[in-house]
Formats: C-alpha cells, structure tokens, sequence
C-alpha cells in the first residue's frame, strides 16, 4: 500500500500505458491515471483523483529504472523536476 491508501497493480498503468506506445513514444501522466481509473471501473472524471499517485508512482518507477520521465523532451532528475512531464518506457540503448 502507498501513502494515500491505494495499492497498484505489479504493472502500474503508467509501465502498461508506455509499453503500448512503439519504442521513443511517450504519454501523458493523464493517460496513465484514466487507465487505472477505468481499471477500478470509476466513472470518467474519476482519474483526476489519480494524478498525484501517477506522479509518485513514475518517481519510483523512473528511480528503479522502469520508466523514463521527460520535461521539455530531455529526461529529468525524477527527484527535481517540476510543471508538466511526459513519460516513455527506457530505451534499449
């Protein structure tokens, strides 16, 4: 369980999200918490609730490796980054 009480799946939909998209794409952090909104079965306003834990979740993701976050289409620091963000699954570079 994280701080706000919801537990996410082993293969968060923001790891889910990017997976779908061809190799160099990235999402938007919305798109991630409407999956998981529609994954509860939550009407369709209800990802807006999600955004801070899709936030939390894609730190954590990008500090083990499994997510790449982006600002401004350079990647950032996940622990130092503000404003808008995008995010992409790692190259295989």
């Amino acid at each position: 369980m994280r701080e706000s009480g919801m537990s996410w799946p082993t293969e968060s939909p923001s790891t889910l999200e990017c997976s779908k998209e061809p190799q160099g794409r990235t999402i938007c952090p919305m798109d991630a918490a409407k999956a998981y909104a529609a994954q509860r079965g939550e009407d369709e306003l209800a990802w807006r609730s999600h955004l801070a834990e899709v936030r939390r979740t894609a730190v954590d993701l990008a500090l083990t490796g499994k997510l790449v976050i982006y600002r401004k289409g350079k990647i950032v620091d996940p622990n130092d980054f503000r404003g808008v963000y995008r995010l992409a699954s790692p190259s295989a570079e």
